[in-house]
């Protein structure tokens, strides 16, 4: 089934160049069913470049989504024009009487800072405590599951020195989970991150559960109880060059950075990346559309509390 998207939007070429099954605004209001309603606070400052990640990602469904993509209004984006923005985009304030069937936060280049130093913080604050009443189910990508775990429990995040860049392998700790049905036991999906949450401040949380982590990045999954909250440390989105231009990014700004692990065949940045982390990436969304928003959503929206 198709990703509802608007009409123009400049991820409708990439995604139909891939035979990704999209949809315009004027047909999906002909077809009699309610598509989900998922959101997408987008705080990363290529925000074309994520919005097309995530929508080819949330294509790969057999039921309709409606995307609405967010951003910050308490934040200037430098990097993305005000013409898409305008067009494409709206606020907290423009949706905060209505309710989601799901919501995504995406992650954000501000992990090294404290997060009520982030200039957009009290309206993240304002948005995740909205979410717990109007919202069914949520993927926070990255700083956003650091935030939303210290939003919500106090869990802070620690520096860890170097950045964690890679591609790393990862077990599957709760096998029976609906989130990663379908996985095998051990795979392989991206991080790239200044920062780490710790296993023993999760522990210490009865409404948490750790579904996946790595022995070398750390913790990856983590759920609420009822699932309504679903904390993700990496970037299953990625494209297959997203960590290459990171690293040759942070190069020319000349910062001392490692070679992303498990990523370049041979530990060759002149070679062409493998990608490892597709499969997984697809099951994770689509089982999250399906079972955890789909599956468990009201029909009527306003039933969500």
């Amino acid at each position: 089934m198709p990703i509802n998207i608007p009409n123009n939007l400049p991820a409708r070429k990439t995604l139909e160049e891939e035979n990704i099954f999209t949809i315009t605004e004027k047909k999906a209001i002909q077809q009699d069913i309610r598509p989900m309603r998922v959101g997408i606070l987008n705080l990363m400052p290529t925000k074309i470049t994520t919005e097309t990640q995530l929508l080819r990602l949330l294509s790969n469904t057999p039921l309709q989504v409606e995307a609405v993509l967010l951003q910050a209004e308490t934040h200037d984006s430098k990097n993305t024009s005000s013409e898409h923005l305008k067009e494409f985009y709206k606020t907290f304030k423009d949706v905060k009487n209505e309710k989601f069937d799901g919501m995504i936060i995406t992650g954000a280049p501000v992990e090294q800072l404290d997060f009520k130093s982030v200039d957009y913080w009290n309206e993240l604050e304002e948005i995740m405590e909205w979410i717990k009443y109007n919202v069914f189910s949520t993927l926070y990508i990255c700083w956003a599951a650091q935030a939303a775990l210290y939003y919500h429990h106090k869990i802070p995040k620690y520096p860890i020195g170097k950045k964690i860049s890679g591609v790393y392998y990862h077990k599957v700790n709760v096998k029976h989970t609906k989130l990663l049905r379908g996985y095998d036991d051990y795979f392989y999906a991206p991080h790239s991150r200044y920062t780490e949450i710790r296993k023993e401040d999760i522990e210490k949380i009865d409404d948490l559960k750790i579904l996946a982590e790595s022995e070398d990045a750390g913790i990856y999954i983590v759920s609420s109880k009822d699932e309504r909250h679903i904390f993700i440390t990496g970037h299953a989105e990625y494209d297959a060059d997203t960590l290459k231009l990171e690293y040759e990014r942070d190069i020319t700004k000349g910062i001392e950075i490692e070679i992303p692990k498990n990523y370049f065949p041979d530990n060759d940045v002149t070679k062409t990346p493998v990608v490892k982390w597709r499969s997984h990436a697809n099951l994770l969304f689509s089982n999250w559309i399906n079972y955890y928003v789909y599956q468990k959503t009201p029909f009527n929206l306003n039933d969500i509390n």
